[in-house]
């Protein structure tokens, strides 16, 4: 399955609740033909867009959540501090869109259960590491991957909201290395997908 990260005209939109027309286009300009191979769709905000929760539910709205009989999945990925409210989890669980979460400090970390997956960016690859990652991250990582495709947010994440009432549900889960030193990206994708399948006393130290 593939990623897609959507429009910049559609999220740099300075009214997002008007941008009904710029998501039309991206859906039209041929994202679609992905079809079974098209994974989530990550609406990714620029640091200087501010919650307005009126403004952000009407995007909500716009959002398609099948097109021509095809599921659709959102992920939005907020890049100022007055998204981590509860409210803000709230919304996102009403309209069933994931929360991308991201280990970058500078970021609102979210790693509450919104929808019906998970979507994490880690982006703190380095040149000095092998596998772009410490060991003991990456099994940390692959611990947190579990606890998510789990319906729960990991040991170590503080969730923004509380937990949703009802039992835990299994989520598929979406894991992505990104920026920091790029070259080792591969590796660490290649060294966290190693881990599944293990138990963490298998994991490598």
């Amino acid at each position: 399955m593939f990623a897609l990260k959507g429009s910049r005209y559609v999220t740099h939109w300075p009214t997002l609740a008007e941008a009904g027309a710029a998501i039309e286009r991206f859906f039209a300009s041929g994202v679609m033909k992905l079809k079974e191979k098209l994974g989530p769709i990550n609406w990714q905000f620029p640091p200087t867009k501010r919650y307005d929760a009126s403004d952000f539910e009407a995007f909500l709205k716009l959002l398609p959540n099948t097109i021509d009989g095809r599921p659709v999945w959102h992920a939005v990925e907020v890049r100022h501090e007055s998204f981590g409210t509860a409210e803000f989890v709230e919304l996102l669980r009403s309209y069933r869109v994931g929360a991308v979460f991201t280990d970058k400090g500078e970021f609102p970390q979210i790693p509450d259960i919104t929808s019906s997956f998970v979507y994490a960016r880690l982006q703190r690859s380095s040149k000095e590491e092998e596998s772009g990652y410490p060991a003991e991250a990456l099994n940390t990582w692959a611990q947190r991957a579990c606890a998510w495709s789990q319906g729960k947010v990991p040991n170590g994440l503080e969730a923004v909201s509380s937990p949703k009432r009802k039992p835990p549900e299994l989520r598929d889960v979406f894991i992505y290395f990104i920026d920091g030193f790029k070259p080792k990206a591969p590796a660490a994708a290649l060294a966290l997908i190693k881990r599944f399948g293990q138990s963490p006393a298998e994991y490598p130290q």
